[in-house]
């Protein structure tokens, strides 16, 4: 039986300060617990999503992940709780509110969680100071959204963060979120469906195109759910590279292509023909077993379907915890 880390989950405290109240402004998340194991999660007053305990309860996911023989989760904030929006000081309390909830579990369960902070990414010097103190209290990396308040993620403000996160030796996980054109796709469930691919095919080509990864060349970062769009668009990118340098590669001369195999994809496809494609496209040493548990658009069976894949038992043992120790540097 192999160790199985899920490098893609989501946890929330159970309790929630009304931040509203406190900071005297709307617009933060605050949990309603309306009946036994379950709550609201309320943006203001408007309902956002209703949450089961797996959501917050250690015990309970470390026995439903029991039944599907995976021993260890990498925890992290669920997007909407970025709070970017926000004044930088009010997003730097609820960051270190969540933070420090994440070094608890961390610290009380260190033989079944991992964890990943979140940082108040619209101010350069306080998500800088907030991951230092993240790599303090035990956090191993961080999470960002695909954007931050619609700027891409190669934009100037953000280099110093991608620059420390390469120094401290902290992961990046790159999760869509705040997706582009909401208001025009609402309906059919899309934005989750078709933003939520297209958001992070956007985060890797702004970091690919605004250089990043040349200026950082040992920042580890993941990208959600097989890396979105990207991967299956890559022909497109490569070609508008090519025939249009002018527009496409007026900040990094590098060809996209070449990028394939530097950063890390989880494994969220659903589909075993697409995942043959992604490790076709990344490598074997690139994709990590990710489940985005428990909400019900993630694989809550925990990659059970590459299971029946027919692959070799060397390339199971790097999704299911080799390719996630070697991106969040634990081996």
């Amino acid at each position: 039986m192999f160790l199985k880390i899920d490098m893609h989950t989501h946890i929330i405290p159970e309790r929630m300060p009304r931040f509203a109240e406190k900071f005297g402004y709307d617009g933060f998340i605050h949990l309603e617990h309306h009946k036994p194991g379950f709550a609201r999660m309320m943006k203001g007053g408007q309902f956002f999503r209703e949450i089961e305990a797996n959501c917050w309860d250690a015990q309970l996911r470390i026995e439903e992940y029991a039944t599907h023989r995976t021993q260890i989760q990498v925890v992290c904030t669920i997007p909407v709780l970025f709070s970017y929006w926000a004044k930088p000081q009010d997003t730097l309390a609820v960051a270190q509110f969540l933070n420090d909830d994440i070094a608890r579990l961390v610290a009380d369960h260190p033989k079944h969680y991992i964890g990943l902070g979140t940082l108040p990414m619209q101010d350069t010097t306080l998500a800088i100071q907030e991951l230092e103190r993240c790599k303090a209290i035990g956090l191993v990396g961080i999470q960002i959204g695909s954007n931050i308040n619609e700027r891409n993620l190669n934009e100037p403000e953000f280099q110093p963060i991608f620059e420390a996160c390469q120094s401290l030796g902290m992961a990046v996980f790159v999760h869509p979120w705040n997706m582009m054109g909401t208001k025009h796709i609402e309906k059919y469930w899309l934005p989750w469906l078709v933003g939520m691919p297209a958001e992070t095919a956007r985060a890797i080509c702004s970091m690919i195109f605004g250089g990043v990864f040349e200026r950082f060349p040992a920042l580890r970062v993941c990208f959600a759910h097989a890396g979105g769009s990207f991967l299956p668009t890559i022909g497109r990118i490569e070609h508008g590279y090519n025939c249009r340098p002018d527009l496409v590669a007026v900040d990094n001369p590098v060809n996209p292509r070449d990028y394939l195999g530097k950063f890390w994809v989880d494994c969220i496809t659903h589909d075993p023909v697409m995942l043959r494609y992604v490790l076709d496209m990344v490598g074997e040493d690139k994709v990590t077993l990710g489940s985005d548990y428990p909400f019900p658009l993630g694989d809550l069976e925990i990659g059970a379907f590459i299971e029946t894949m027919g692959l070799p038992e060397a390339t199971l043992e790097k999704i299911y915890w080799r390719n996630t120790l070697d991106w969040l540097g634990m081996i």
